[in-house]
């Protein structure tokens, strides 16, 4: 059962929120994705619809930053689960390119194409401006650029947006993919040209589709998979991989 704790760097909700935050750090020490985390953070609206998970594992370099997932979740230690294993890999990646920030990540249990409504995402922002600029977020699985920009009109701690931000990530991340194939392409077979090369993409969201973009226009063949049918169909020339 969860427990609240003093919210030790938390500003309250304003007025008469029905947003509450609770610190569940000693919860989330028990499960083996836990890797010394600093604070997990949760976020429940029963009336907004918001149940959220915000997880810090190093502020050394600076501020967390990390993606926000929506995504049904079959249990809340699923969800607690992946929260804490994506925000240690972005302490890691932050630290690799040598950037002032740490790492975090959240996620919001909700199905991003039924259960998404204004009102969740406005719970949202509230959580992050209470959380008093531990938190910095932007696009993941299920949160779009118009989200982004929605939340950023609420609070000032999200990136990828059109106004104040980078804009939308994922061309960019699929373009560190890409570069990371062609480096992986010339270390085992001498060249990076990639024509003729098999590659096997799985997951045909945001980032995968731009991938495959790049990949089919430098010749690969390509093989690709995703959770939702619809996103396979009708791509000429390209495999399918089934299970």
């Amino acid at each position: 059962m969860l427990h609240a704790y003093e919210a030790r760097t938390l500003r309250q909700p304003a007025g008469a929120s029905s947003l509450t935050i609770m610190d569940i750090t000693a919860q989330a020490a028990r499960l083996p994705a836990f890797e010394n985390h600093e604070s997990i953070w949760l976020g429940r609206d029963e009336k907004r619809g918001l149940r959220a998970i915000v997880a810090i594992h190093d502020t050394t370099l600076g501020p967390a930053l990390g993606g926000t997932r929506i995504w049904p979740y079959a249990s809340f230690e699923e969800a607690l689960a992946d929260a804490l294993r994506l925000s240690c890999g972005m302490t890691y990646k932050a630290a690799i390119a040598d950037l002032p920030l740490g790492g975090g990540k959240a996620v919001i249990m909700a199905d991003p194409k039924t259960g998404k409504t204004a009102a969740l995402l406005a719970a949202y922002a509230e959580m992050l401006a209470a959380l008093n600029g531990q938190f910095i977020t932007g696009e993941d699985v299920g949160l779009t650029l118009a989200d982004a920009d929605f939340l950023r009109a609420r609070t000032p701690n999200v990136t990828g947006t059109t106004r104040g931000g980078s804009g939308n990530p994922s061309p960019v991340t699929a373009k560190g993919v890409y570069l990371g194939i062609k480096a992986a392409a010339k270390h085992r077979f001498g060249t990076d040209d990639l024509t003729g090369r098999r590659v096997a993409v799985q997951g045909l969201g945001a980032v995968g589709s731009a991938l495959c973009e790049k990949l089919h226009r430098a010749g690969a063949s390509l093989a690709v998979a995703d959770i939702d049918a619809a996103r396979v169909e009708g791509r000429a020339g390209i495999s399918v991989l089934r299970p």
